[in-house]
């Protein structure tokens, strides 16, 4: 989720749940180390929220969990599993299923100078590794160092031969194999990701692993979360908040921000898909992008994009009451 899940997705993502853990866009170590940019900045509304690392130097890795402490995130997690060119020839991301050594040193390193959970986000196996025996050495190999926490896309990453879009699509889910390992390693926490689109598909995922991590899914259609307070984590004094307020919650987070370099853009492009399947989402979405970029962007950006949406809502309510 490079570029996507930033401070600003995250805080309107918190707004649709209370009780959903985020994860931040993976941010390497060098960057954390040795940008200029701050790459752990978080709103405190976005708790829980997890910082998600990449790195392979086990001294570099805790260093950043340190930082990561102290900022106040609620876990720290090592990414195994991006695929992207990048992140291969910086020796971090899915490469790493290939040394469980490192990634276990990584997790020994960390855990000594925190006391947040340090959790590691894998595939089921890169190129030629199998999906039993090797994926069954890796989570082994880190699980002895201390980890207890796995999040596994249900999916081999091919490093060789495919992009990292073909890798989200192409390499066929193995579901099965991720509810074996909960199976013979009952002792840890085990989530599945990859390819799950609604919330039953979540539930049947929960009869059998312990969590369900969704991300372009919700990141493409966020309301999908308007009920997950109530029907996933079982509080039942959750409402879910319509989208009219999620507008005026986001538009009011628009107008407080002080950076100058913020335009409403940064903040409204994560909700484009607000009104998926929706009278009005294709007007929706046309209005953001047409106003909420350039050198002058509209300052009431989501509520005059709103006014049109529900516009048009009302002409589509009055053809189909006169059609009746």
């Amino acid at each position: 989720m490079l570029d996507w899940t930033d401070r600003h997705c995250r805080y309107f993502l918190r707004l649709i749940s209370k009780h959903t853990l985020l994860y931040t866009e993976m941010v390497t170590t060098g960057a954390i180390i040795y940008g200029k940019g701050d790459y752990l900045g978080f709103n405190t509304e976005e708790h829980p929220v997890a910082v998600q690392l990449g790195g392979s130097d086990p001294a570099d890795m805790a260093r950043c969990a340190v930082l990561s402490q102290e900022r106040g995130y609620d876990e720290v997690n090592i990414n195994v599993g991006c695929p992207s060119d990048r992140v291969k020839n910086g020796s971090f991301g899915a490469c790493l299923m290939a040394q469980p050594e490192v990634v276990a040193s990584c997790v020994k390193a960390m855990q000594a100078e925190v006391d947040i959970p340090v959790t590691v986000k894998c595939r089921i196996g890169i190129d030629d590794m199998d999906e039993d025996e090797d994926f069954s050495r890796f989570i082994n190999i880190v699980a002895d160092a201390g980890c207890d926490t796995f999040i596994v896309h249900a999916r081999k990453a091919w490093l060789q031969g495919l992009s990292p879009k073909e890798n989200r699509e192409i390499p066929p889910l193995n579901y099965p194999r991720v509810h074996r390992l909960k199976e013979t390693r009952p002792e840890l926490s085990i989530s599945i990701n990859g390819g799950i689109k609604t919330l039953e598909d979540t539930q049947a995922q929960l009869a059998l692993v312990d969590g369900v991590m969704m991300g372009r899914e919700v990141y493409s259609n966020p309301y999908i979360m308007a009920s997950v307070d109530k029907d996933i984590f079982g509080d039942t004094s959750a409402t879910p908040a319509s989208r009219r307020w999620l507008v005026e919650q986001m538009q009011a987070y628009i107008e407080r921000q002080e950076d100058p370099y913020f335009k409403p853009w940064h903040a409204a492009r994560h909700m484009l898909g607000l009104f998926q399947g929706q009278a009005g989402g294709r007007i929706w979405r046309r209005y953001l992008s047409q106003n909420g970029t350039g050198k002058s962007p509209d300052p009431n950006l989501l509520m005059n994009a709103l006014d049109a949406v529900e516009k048009a809502q009302r002409e589509v309510e009055q053809y189909n009451g006169q059609k009746d």
